[in-house]
Order: structure tokens, then C-alpha cells, then sequence
């Protein structure tokens, strides 16, 4: 009977401290950023070690970049000319952020200085890469492919969110006759226009989250 009474006592608890413990966990998953509204801050160091928070690049148009060299999607983009993506709209005051959020115990993770060293190899010219070992940045913008896009207004509202164009194939030659949706949305928003397209599908591989359970 002392038995019993112990274990009814030791359920019931846990039925109290349930909801509690889960509304812990799932903010991290309900808190993804949604078109049209404020796109969430938050702060990283990039590779070379120097913090980078996104509020501090408020007044200026800002891309979101989910990459991971070891994914053959962003490796097609790389042989394709994304870094030449890069350059075109940093030179026009853009705010390019590339994002990688593997965990480390992935089998694509790449040191911070490794990737630099592969950003550098493809001559890559994003304005930081930023690293995300925890996930917690890609969870909160709901990321789940590489690459996945993001366009920030310069009012700091997410104004596109989908994938870097319209072919989702690891196809080099795709390219050329994809409709790039960044590349349209950026020129459009310097142009003072709204996006003719705000949302798409992203294509890729699926980030490499760590596991959090």
C-alpha cells in the first residue's frame, strides 16, 4: 500500500509539472519568424570570432544565407556564382549574412576556421559567417533546408522567406533558367517595391540540427 500511495503521489506531481516543463521547450520551436512581421534579433560570432547582432544592421536591407559546404544544393550554388550574388549587393549596401547551423557532432561540421577556409576557397564575400552550432538561430527562423533564404527590410521586417530559386535540383545548369527569387526580391525592395514574391518553397538538404531531446 506505502508502495502505491508513493507512486500515485510521484504521477500526480508529474501531471502538475508537466504543462510547466513544456511550456519550456516549446518556444524554441513555436518562436519561427513569420513573413510580415519583425524578424526576430539575435547575436553570433562569426568565424574569425567577432559578435555580430542582427539589430545592429537596422536601415539596411539584410539576406539570411542557411549554408553547409558538405550539402551538394549549396555546392551546386557555390559552383553557380552565389558568391557573385553576394558581391553584386553588398556593393549596393546589402547586409549578407550566411548562416551555418550544423551541430557539431555532424559528420558535415566544419570547424569555424575550415569554414572560412572554404568560404575563401570559393571566394565567397558574404558581409560575415556567422556559426550556429547550437541551432537555436536556425530553429527561430524555422530553417530547415541549406540553403534556406531570408530577406530583412530595412525596417527590420521579414519580407521574404523560401528558397534561392525556382528549380529545386543539385543541377548546375539549372540555374541559368531558374528564376532567382533573391536576386528578384532584393532589386525589387531597392526599388521601393513590395516582392511580387514573399514565400517559396526551399530546397536542399535539411539542416543539421543537433538534437535536443
Amino acid at each position: 500500500m506505502l508502495k502505491r500511495s508513493i507512486h500515485r503521489r510521484l504521477f500526480s506531481s508529474a501531471l502538475v509539472l508537466a504543462p510547466w516543463a513544456l511550456s519550456l521547450t516549446l518556444p524554441a520551436h513555436a518562436a519561427s519568424a513569420t513573413v510580415g512581421q519583425a524578424a526576430p534579433d539575435f547575436s553570433a560570432t562569426d568565424t574569425s570570432g567577432q559578435p555580430h547582432k542582427l539589430s545592429d544592421f537596422k536601415g539596411k536591407l539584410v539576406v539570411l544565407e542557411w549554408t553547409n559546404p558538405g550539402c551538394p544544393f549549396v555546392r551546386k550554388h557555390y559552383s553557380g556564382n552565389l558568391q557573385g550574388l553576394q558581391k553584386e549587393f553588398t556593393a549596393k549596401g546589402v547586409v549578407w549574412l550566411a548562416i551555418n547551423s550544423t551541430e557539431n557532432e555532424s559528420s558535415d561540421y566544419l570547424a569555424p576556421a575550415k569554414l572560412a577556409g572554404w568560404m575563401a576557397d570559393k571566394q565567397a564575400a558574404p558581409t560575415a559567417t556567422l556559426m550556429d552550432v547550437s541551432g537555436d538561430i536556425g530553429q527561430l527562423y524555422g530553417a530547415k533546408t541549406t540553403p534556406h533564404m531570408y530577406i530583412i527590410s530595412p525596417q527590420g521586417q521579414l519580407i521574404y522567406a523560401g528558397g534561392i530559386d525556382n528549380i529545386p535540383s543539385a543541377r548546375v545548369a539549372d540555374i541559368q533558367n531558374a528564376t532567382n527569387y533573391v536576386r528578384q526580391g532584393l532589386n525589387e525592395a531597392l526599388g521601393g517595391k513590395a516582392l511580387s514574391v514573399a514565400t517559396s518553397r526551399a530546397y536542399g538538404c535539411s539542416v543539421k540540427y543537433k538534437d535536443k531531446a
